[in-house]
């Protein structure tokens, strides 16, 4: 029998249900069994608001050193929760097709946010969703909030809190069928976080041939174009993963559309752009990979979409995004 293939997770139900999935689809590629191994981040264990301890790589730390020190041979990521520097000695071997990146309001009787009553306690302990609560519901009051997703919908249903903010492909992923009613909050007037609804999966380059070719199978080009774009931006703003600005990107052949907003952090003042860029246009040639003709010919597109990324950051800053985006929030 061949030795099972370890897969690095973080421990929280959420992760081990997502790694599950990745795991279940690798095995059907590649015909060996595939093994969760637990490991404890920091994000896990320190229990402090993410707003003050959510530095980039705050669950992707330990992780990454459990995997170059050999103790599994490949990890899965919530893609949202990486820094964009990617590190010496480690390669991004898949992006899985992305779930739904929108954000939902869990209530327990599914008033919108925007008609709650004022005083109503909203749960998030993100910085962009709180800039968004004060822009939908400025008369409710934010509660910063950690714990898994059962745990903040208990919260809910016991009535400490009025709503909470989750990633709905979180709640797709562990097949939560609480009795709570969900607002799903729509991308173009609830743009979320870059990669948000995405798994990274990360390997060294040197792992095992047929492991590299299994997961290369799972990578999904759309996806990866997608946010590459996505994190290109916050590259570009020199922002931490918490800081309170959002990016969504939808690839169709060579034509992207991109939401991208800023906020302060009490959602009093915005920056955004709404643009549909071509990749293989101008962007294929500031990238250095050649001109348009040459995207047909194989020219990298990955270029072409991080800079389009990084030019997005760069009209951001010149509109004045550097003054919204508070150095608190970037590590």
């Amino acid at each position: 029998m061949s030795t099972p293939i370890r897969l690095g997770t973080r421990r929280s139900a959420l992760a081990q249900a997502q790694s599950g999935h990745v795991a279940a689809a690798l095995e059907k590629i590649i015909g060996r069994s595939v093994e969760l191994v637990p490991i404890t981040s920091e994000g896990d264990t320190n229990r402090a608001s993410l707003s003050l301890i959510g530095g980039q790589g705050i669950f992707a730390t330990r992780l990454r050193e459990a995997l170059l020190a050999g103790e599994c041979d490949f990890l899965v990521h919530s893609l949202k929760d990486l820094p964009t520097a990617q590190p010496d000695g480690l390669v991004i071997a898949a992006t899985p097709v992305r779930e739904d990146a929108r954000d939902v309001a869990i209530t327990r009787d599914g008033i919108p946010l925007h008609h709650l009553t004022p005083g109503s306690l909203i749960g998030t302990g993100s910085p962009r969703r709180i800039a968004q609560v004060h822009i939908r519901a400025p008369h409710a009051d934010v509660v910063d909030i950690r714990g898994n997703v059962d745990s903040r919908l208990q919260k809910v249903a016991t009535g400490e809190l009025d709503a909470v903010i989750l990633a709905a492909a979180g709640l797709s992923r562990l097949g939560s069928d609480s009795p709570l009613r969900r607002e799903e909050l729509g991308l173009a007037e609830w743009p979320t976080a870059p990669g948000q609804g995405s798994l990274a999966v990360e390997t060294t380059p040197d792992a095992d041939p047929e492991l590299l070719a299994a997961l290369a199978a799972l990578d999904d080009q759309q996806t990866r174009l997608a946010i590459t774009v996505e994190r290109a931006i916050l590259e570009g703003l020199d922002a931490g993963c918490q800081a309170p600005m959002a990016a969504h990107a939808v690839v169709t052949g060579s034509s992207v559309r991109v939401r991208t907003v800023v906020y302060a952090a009490d959602g009093a003042q915005r920056i955004g752009l709404d643009v549909t860029e071509d990749l293989n246009g101008e962007y294929i040639h500031r990238s250095g990979s050649g001109n348009g003709a040459d995207a047909a010919d194989g020219a990298d597109p990955m270029h072409a979409a991080r800079a389009l990324g990084l030019n997005l950051a760069r009209r951001l800053l010149e509109q004045g995004a550097a003054d919204l985006v508070s150095r608190e929030h970037s590590s």
